[in-house]
């Protein structure tokens, strides 16, 4: 082995952290006799020659050699290594992918197109392996077969042969997997796979293989519609519950990943996802309802759909004695909000007996707080009485309206124990939109002393907290008039349109002489922020700020989107004529989905004047994917927002009457 290594100059190539002159010790540790520093080299060379999916020159110079490791059956761990050269030779660059020669990223994408090439030339190496001793090149093989063999009907051939010889469970689900694969890439050879496929859901083959083929039949939908059999779900269902007894011979223990890779191969088959997990939330296991439920939370916050049946098993976990099954039930149902209603019950059922001490469960009492269910408050008085105040469950408190007026005076007790250092913010600032939500006014010199008094290290957000509790009050504010005009002219825009809105919220028509030139000076700022807030806080004016609207309809061709469309809100809301304002609207509808809420809110109040962005609304209903999911990640209230979109779209439609 290593022939020619020494004459390869790997001082000149690079990988991720420098030269590569370290590459030859990561080749030749991987044909180590010990077990550490195979691990080592492979991890080496992840991390540098193949760091993050990258090519570099020395990966291209370290493909033979890994060939010829994978191809001699002294190595021991060769599965990893058919693994890498998979990873190395299977990234796929399509037309819109390939930069031209002149792009930054031109070398990057050569690389990996001769690295393919380099592996497909090599590829026969892995048709010898498919009968290997050891199972786990058996197991790499297939994928690296379907990924990069230049003869695809040959290799379907191949892995069709061996399956009926093949003595490994896993091995066995990785040979129906790259067939299913090859479908996928090859258009060509679809029909024989899919016939293939579908053979193996007779029940003379094991659950799991049967559960293998119908999750490739799932993901062959996409492109091959009609593929899958009617009743996927309880098929699914059945086929797990064989494949999890682990008294049946072939089944293996392979229902959970199996499970899960079906969940996603659906898709937006919503209906069907929902059967399956529902029947998997029946499992005698909590482990496997465990991760059902986690598998809820991707379904429920990407796509729409009839959720109740669903919600109402999640809620029945709240009940099992296993605290893991418990805990990821009741984080589902706080991501919820009103989605959780049909489980209310069980949520106000982990909560009864004893106050929040005793339940001690933060994430089922913020749920069913959310829910603005009434049975929430004795738990939330509990909680609120905690020497060291839970936040989370403090901001859970607006969500109750009136049911929460009795936690009033603990709120205002609360707040005026509230120490007046760098550490307000987090304390207060819950209890300040409790109080401002209520609108509790005689919480008014409580809230006072928190404006009057807080340090400047705290920070502008308390500020800006005690404003928005102010503007809530109203006219019963008035002893804090002196307070407010000062703060208009703040440095800090939010505080200074923040006092501007109290200040109209407690004296009206007797400060217009004193805001109105404030806001509109803000209007012409530099920032686009500044100009956003100073939109933002004239519409919250209304008809009486019409003054502004000349100034606002120029800023409805200007470049920062998020300003044009805040702008035409604040104009519609100043003037109540739609004409400039709504044209505006619907292009910042197509051009920002992040903005649909607050458009959907203005097109609502606009009634029938509304009617042109009729067929925007529409299509908003009949889509099936959330419109704010993030392939990155989520945020906490996202599937609250985007159950709000659909509750706006619904509302401005009737009102065009």
């Amino acid at each position: 082995m290593f022939t020619g290594i020494d004459e390869v100059d790997w001082a000149s190539l690079e990988h991720a952290y420098g030269p590569a002159d370290d590459v030859p010790g990561l080749l030749r540790g991987l044909a180590s006799h010990d077990p550490v520093e195979r691990e080592g080299a492979l991890d080496g060379m992840y991390s540098a020659v193949h760091h993050q999916g990258d090519v570099y020159d020395s990966t291209l110079a370290c493909i033979p050699f890994l060939l010829e490791l994978v191809a001699s059956p002294g190595v021991q761990d060769r599965g990893a290594i058919v693994e890498l050269l998979t990873s190395i030779g299977g990234i796929e660059l399509d037309g819109d992918d390939e930069p031209g020669p002149d792009e930054e990223e031109f070398e990057e994408a050569a690389n990996y197109a001769m690295a393919a090439a380099a592996v497909a030339a090599g590829a026969d190496v892995f048709v010898e392996l498919v009968t290997d001793d050891d199972p786990g090149v058996r197991l790499a093989v297939p994928c690296a077969l379907a990924m990069l063999h230049g003869d695809p009907a040959r290799v379907l051939k191949l892995l069709r042969g061996r399956l009926e010889a093949e003595p490994d469970t896993e091995v066995r689900l990785a040979l129906v997997e790259a067939v299913g694969r090859i479908a996928l890439r090859h258009s060509a050879l679809r029909a024989e796979a899919l016939e293939w496929l579908t053979g193996l859901l007779a029940p003379g083959h094991t659950p799991g293989l049967r559960l293998a083929a119908l999750t490739q039949l799932a993901q062959l939908a996409r492109c091959a519609p009609g593929s899958l059999p009617p009743d996927v779900a309880s098929t699914a269902t059945a086929l797990l519950r064989e494949a999890d007894d682990p008294g049946r011979a072939g089944a293996g223990g392979v229902g959970d990943d199996l499970l899960r890779t079906l969940h996603s191969a659906l898709g937006d088959r919503v209906d069907e996802r929902i059967a399956l997990l529902v029947g998997r939330l029946g499992s005698p296991d909590p482990a496997q309802r465990t991760d059902a439920v986690w598998m809820c939370h991707g379904l429920i916050r990407t796509w729409r759909g009839p959720y109740d049946e669903l919600v109402r098993c999640i809620g029945a976990q709240l009940g099992d004695p296993e605290p893991r099954l418990r805990a990821a039930a009741a984080s589902l149902l706080e991501s919820l909000f009103g989605l959780a209603m049909p489980a209310a019950d069980a949520l106000a059922a982990r909560l009864a007996g004893g106050g929040y001490a005793d339940a001690r469960d933060d994430r089922a009492l913020i749920a069913l707080a959310r829910l603005g269910d009434p049975r929430a408050v004795p738990a939330l008085a509990s909680a609120l009485e905690e020497p060291e105040l839970p936040r989370e469950v403090a901001f859970a408190v607006p969500y109750l309206g009136d049911a929460a007026a009795p936690l009033a005076p603990v709120l205002r007790r609360r707040l005026a124990e509230t120490e007046l250092d760098d550490q307000l913010f987090d304390r207060a600032g819950p209890l300040l939109l409790a109080l401002g939500e209520l609108r509790a006014a005689e919480a008014l010199p409580e809230v006072l002393r928190v404006l009057r008094g807080a340090p400047e290290q705290a920070g502008d957000w308390v500020t800006e907290s005690a404003l928005r509790a102010l503007t809530a009050f109203g006219p019963a504010a008035l002893p804090a008039v002196r307070e407010l005009r000062e703060l208009l002219g703040s440095p800090c825009t939010s505080v200074a349109t923040a006092a501007a809105r109290a200040l109209w919220a407690v004296s009206g028509d007797a400060d217009a002489g004193t805001v109105l030139p404030v806001l509109r000076k803000l209007l012409g700022a530099d920032g686009p922020d500044e100009r956003r807030a100073a939109a933002a806080a004239l519409g919250f004016l209304g008809p009486r700020a019409s003054v502004a609207a000349p100034a606002l309809r120029e800023l409805l061709t200007c470049r920062e989107r998020w300003l044009r469309m805040d702008a035409a809100t604040a104009l519609w809301r100043v003037t109540g004529d739609p004409r400039d304002a709504l044209p505006v609207l619907i292009t910042a509808w197509e051009e920002n989905r992040y903005g649909r809420v607050e458009i959907a809110e203005c097109l609502t109040e606009m009634g029938p004047a509304a009617s042109p962005a009729a067929p925007l609304l529409r299509a908003e209903l009949s889509r099936p994917r959330r419109h704010n999911v993030l392939d990155g990640g989520s945020g906490t209230h996202d599937i609250e927002q985007d159950e709000r979109l659909l509750t706006l779209c619904r509302r401005a439609l009737a009102g065009r009457g």
